[in-house]
């Protein structure tokens, strides 16, 4: 007998709920903010991506808005038939210049980034080989290539070299890797990866979602932050949802791959273009990183505070080097439950387990941002004691 839709949803909404997975997001009830309200209560919010404190700063709002009594609420059409505007391609120089590469183009988000530019680069006979904790968006971006796909051991230069020399081709060679990863907090060790990746005339594509806005020189990234953004061996792509405060992704490099992408990356071809009062937000975003180096400062001062903290307490942050802070509980119902007491306590902190992190290594993802004060903190590190002295994670 055929399966009805109906019995495929019930059937898939079932297992999710027995296996402890079912997804139902939090909904805030106020802007996303350092401080924000979920259930009717004032939290501490540390669940957010919203490194710099932008997603509701009065700079971005304020050139949102002109930029939307000027060009209107869309874009109208697909970039390459009547979509782009000028303000689409002045944001694109502005944050090539910021990126210090030849050439930047703007695409609908990260997730589509990867898809976009994997897809338009890599072709049958080409080799990439990817890092074993790549995110998803990059995983799902090599699906769709008919590229021979390899995976080296995580942040290991030496297996690296060890892939790429046991793999030759004729066509491009392309390794890919996360700046920071999402999950753990880590840097990926780019100076050495570059080295080998040269060794063996491979190009070199970092996602830095989670590192513009927050390593380099005013934010430019982990490219920058290794000295390498002068290299047209490397690609750049990332998110302008996080450190930005707003939505989108980029791909930076080479001054011929913006070309390349406008009339290859199917995301971008199939996709009407940003609407104007993104765009303005996010060219005041990128003006202020620049103009205010406090908001570093003070994302860097708070991150190093909480995780001394944490430490102090007992608390495994399982050696994040990031304002990503993931506080280790084991197994994902303890991750769960310690996140719902964490709520109870007015902290919002979201519990992650297995599939999402490997079995065991179930652990609640903080993130601390440049809004936080220093009362904030302290809050959330007595919730976290108590909480951790509870359920036997800390010694009491």
């Amino acid at each position: 007998m055929t399966t009805t839709l109906s019995q495929r949803l019930s059937a898939e909404l079932a297992g999710l709920r027995d296996s402890g997975l079912l997804i139902r997001p939090r909904v805030l009830e106020a802007p996303q903010r350092a401080r924000t309200h979920v259930g009717g209560v004032d939290v501490i919010n540390l669940a957010s991506n919203n490194y710099l404190g932008f997603a509701d700063h009065p700079a971005l709002k304020e050139k949102a808005a002109a930029y939307l009594r000027e060009w209107g609420a869309g874009a109208g059409a697909v970039r390459t038939i009547a979509g782009t505007l000028r303000i689409h391609e002045d944001f694109e120089e502005q944050l090539a210049a910021f990126k210090h590469t030849g050439s930047a183009l703007v695409l609908q988000s990260g997730f589509t980034t990867n898809q976009g530019v994997l897809g338009t680069l890599l072709q049958p006979g080409d080799l990439v080989v990817s890092d074993e904790l790549n995110h998803a968006s990059i995983i799902d971006g090599l699906r769709l290539t008919k590229a021979t796909k390899k995976i080296f051991k995580h942040a290991d230069p030496a297996d690296l070299g060890r892939v790429l020399s046991e793999n030759e081709t004729d066509g491009l060679k392309l390794v890919v890797t996360d700046g920071v990863f999402s999950m753990d907090g880590d840097i990926a060790p780019l100076d050495r990866l570059v080295e080998v990746a040269r060794k063996y005339g491979a190009v070199t594509y970092v996602d830095d979602a989670h590192g513009s806005g927050v390593l380099g020189e005013a934010g430019r990234g982990t490219v920058h932050h290794f000295g390498l953004q002068d290299s047209e061996d490397v690609i750049q792509v990332g998110t302008l949802s996080k450190a930005w405060g707003v939505v989108g992704g980029y791909a930076a490099g080479h001054a011929d791959l913006r070309e390349l992408l406008i009339n290859r990356a199917r995301p971008y071809l199939f996709s009407t273009g940003h609407p104007p009062a993104v765009v303005g937000a996010l060219s005041a975003a990128l003006d202020l990183v620049q103009q205010e180096p406090e908001f570093m400062e003070r994302l860097w001062a708070n991150t190093r505070f909480f995780k001394a903290e944490l430490a102090r307490l007992g608390f495994d942050t399982m050696g994040s080097e990031t304002p990503i802070t993931p506080v280790l509980f084991g197994e994902t119902g303890a991750a769960f439950e310690a996140s719902q007491r964490l709520l109870h306590q007015g902290v919002f902190a979201v519990g992650l387990g297995f599939p999402t992190v490997p079995r065991g290594l179930a652990r609640i993802r903080n993130i601390v941002t440049a809004e936080h004060t220093r009362d904030d903190l302290d809050q959330a590190l007595a919730a976290y004691e108590r909480v951790g002295r509870e359920m036997g994670v800390i010694g009491g």
